[in-house]
């Protein structure tokens, strides 16, 4: 067999083109991705694992044959740091609101307790990064939707002292102080007190999350807040035009300030095809929302498996297009060519969206830091999209709160 595709003289080197020197080539590429992919911290802002704890049938312990979060699989893919999303339906207000919160925050807390010979629970940067010394993985929560506080800015206090990290100013509907991106504008953006909010969130160092919120919303937020906001789990509207994603002018506001954009891998969110056949067939995510808890009630972990069975079957018959994993790093690529490697991370939605082929669970996101190098990433970029950039937000939120405590 000849292999030796090409011999060429140049300045008395000889150059061999062969498949085979391509493929050690191509074999080195993956060998020092894995590497750096297995020594960086690998941080994932958003994951409705939370649900699943009140389930008889799962154990974060071992390896479930559903879903897409659990020590083995993180363990695989490399997930050492993740923020556990505290939800409840946005309709709830008031003090069961506070409850359910507060039901889910403790869930978090005994996970972490029952599986601490690998899991320790973090507040700060440094926590995280004791923890990656350590080999643990680091667990963290983050309140998705402000109607959680009740309408209470004490309940802000409360979150942060329970080891709350961030907090969605919105989920899917209006609260009583802030605007969703889904629902129709009640506010014009943030109330008086929706602003006295932010600013209590940045005195207790709780990240201010803009997922899930209006545009007002955001621009709000960003003028009042002192310290970088996050995107805890949004994708570019360039790309996929959807409310849920950020326009490339919000994104270079939020990168001006020192924030992050965490890419979420919603098929929805990241394929625009997809987002358009969804919304055909389904009315728009709000409206799917709506038809599953009419048939799963109050049962969440049967809203998400549900979701994910609707999808499979309309994709399967036709309805729906094939989305493959690679539109994830489209996103990861549009923010870093628009304002840089410093502001765009991970905040998958693992169990809680549907994830495009290829991302079946957190065991594949080796790839995404292959792919990265493949288009010429440097390693110390990859590392600050793996994790660092969110630790940077985490810390400049920490110092505002010292400052204003000092203050």
């Amino acid at each position: 067999m000849r292999c030796l595709r090409t011999v060429l003289a140049a300045g008395g080197l000889l150059l061999i083109f062969s498949p085979l020197l391509a493929q050690v080539h191509g074999d080195d590429i993956a060998d020092r991705a894995r590497q750096l992919h297995f020594s960086s911290i690998v941080l994932d802002t958003h994951d409705d694992t939370t649900q699943r704890f009140f389930s008889k049938t799962y154990d974060l312990a071992k390896r479930n044959p559903d879903g897409h979060i659990d020590i083995p699989r993180m363990r695989e893919g490399g997930m050492n740091a993740i923020f556990f999303s505290i939800w409840i339906d946005g309709r709830i207000m008031g003090p069961p609101a506070i409850q359910k919160a507060l039901d889910q925050i403790d869930a978090v807390h005994e996970n972490v307790r029952r599986n601490s010979k690998d899991m320790v629970f973090c507040r700060t940067a440094d926590d995280i990064r004791r923890a990656h010394k350590d080999g643990k993985i680091a667990a963290l929560m983050g309140v998705e939707g402000g109607h959680m506080i009740g309408n209470d800015i004490r309940i802000v206090r409360i979150f942060g002292d329970l080891g709350v990290r961030y907090m969605t100013l919105s989920h899917f509907y209006n609260d009583e102080w802030a605007d969703s991106s889904t629902d129709k504008p009640a506010h014009n953006g943030l109330t008086d007190y929706g602003k006295d909010i932010v600013r209590e969130m940045n005195r207790q160092g709780i990240m201010v999350d803009i997922s899930h919120v209006s545009d007002k919303t955001f621009y709000d937020a960003l003028e009042v807040s002192k310290a970088p906001l996050v995107a805890s789990h949004s994708s570019c509207r360039a790309i996929c035009n959807h409310p849920r994603d950020m326009t490339d002018d919000m994104i270079k506001a939020l990168a001006a300030k020192g924030g992050v954009i965490q890419i979420n891998y919603e098929k929805s969110f990241i394929d625009q095809a997809y987002k358009d056949a969804s919304d055909k067939l389904t009315g728009g995510v709000v409206a799917q929302f709506d038809q599953l808890k009419k048939y799963c009630g109050d049962d969440d972990e049967c809203l998400s498996k549900e979701m994910n069975e609707m999808e499979k079957r309309a994709t399967a018959e036709g309805k729906l297009p094939h989305v493959t994993w690679e539109r994830i790093i489209d996103h990861i690529d549009h923010v870093v060519k628009l304002v840089g490697p410093d502001h765009v991370g991970l905040g998958s939605d693992f169990d809680g969206a549907t994830m495009p082929e290829g991302m079946d669970d957190c065991t594949h996101l080796p790839k995404i830091t292959e792919a990265l190098m493949r288009k010429g990433y440097s390693d110390g970029d990859i590392r600050k999209i793996l994790g660092g950039n969110i630790l940077r937000v985490m810390e400049a939120n920490e110092k505002v709160a010292h400052e204003l405590e000092a203050q």
